[in-house]
């Protein structure tokens, strides 16, 4: 097996690995991600201590299954002739579960010490390359091919960063490429911030989260070319009626209140 020993923010990959590995064992998964179930079987690693449940995987599933069509959208709008750049990929499978066609160039960016794990557990495929880096260092983006439309997106990783950081990292991409760009990625309000000892990631890690969006506009006053094209509350999403009755009942509950239903979006924006 494979010994995986990682702390902080990088630890959290390991919670919605195995979210993703439980919901592929149900009976009915919402996501079905047998990839990540082979990976959690191949890794040395008390998957215990992360707390999840078979009841809590589906909400994991739901936000990746989510992200996942809108990738899948983007290569529709494009005739599959594109770049896509996962950031801060950890363990995700995407690419595999997308299985774009040969004229994708897709591209996973996360630590060196994740990529490898990331080559130690997952097949290569064509058109499918990685980087090793923090997706706020300098650099990497230059690796990144231009001319042709480009999609970047990240799921778990916004609200790891700083403002700063995540402001610098739009404006980055937003610089690299012209028309013809996607950014899309989930996010969270100052309130989902302030409660995030409630967040079993966090919790388990020890990481802290930092940036919150609560208004979406504000980052395209702040980064200039930005257009907003979606901004879908995770409680009212496609998907939502997947959960569990418990959860489902008290996400109706919640619904009403605005803070609580935009503690967490998924955002889309276009350059």
């Amino acid at each position: 097996m494979l010994p995986v020993r990682l702390s902080g923010a990088r630890e959290t990959l390991l919670v919605t690995l195995y979210a993703r590995a439980l919901d592929a064992r149900a009976a009915d998964p919402v996501l079905g991600d047998t990839m990540a179930a082979e990976a959690v079987d191949a890794i040395d690693f008390d998957f215990g201590a992360t707390h999840i449940t078979p009841r809590m995987a589906p909400t994991v599933a739901v936000r990746a299954r989510f992200i996942d069509e809108w990738v899948r959208e983007f290569l529709r709008e494009h005739d599959g002739e594109a770049t896509v750049v996962h950031l801060g990929a950890g363990l995700d499978t995407r690419v595999w579960r997308i299985a774009p066609g040969p004229a994708v160039t897709w591209i996973d960016v996360d630590f060196p010490e994740v990529i490898e794990i990331r080559r130690a557990l997952f097949p290569e495929r064509p058109g499918y390359h990685m980087i090793g880096s923090s997706v706020t260092d300098d650099g990497w983006l230059e690796r990144i091919p231009t001319g042709r439309p480009t999609l970047a997106v990240a799921e778990g990783l916004s609200m790891y960063l700083t403002e700063e950081q995540g402001l610098t990292l739009l404006r980055r991409i937003t610089d690299r490429f012209n028309g013809g760009t996607t950014i899309a990625f989930d996010a969270f309000n100052r309130l989902a911030i302030r409660a995030q000892k409630a967040n079993p990631a966090v919790r388990m890690s020890g990481a802290t989260l930092h940036w919150s969006v609560d208004h979406p506009r504000d980052l395209v006053r702040d980064v200039p070319g930005l257009r907003l094209r979606d901004a879908v509350d995770a409680l009212t999403a496609p998907g939502v009626e997947r959960l569990p009755h418990g959860a489902r009942m008290m996400s109706a509950v919640l619904r009403p209140i605005p803070a609580v239903r935009h503690m967490s979006r998924y955002l889309r924006y276009e350059r």
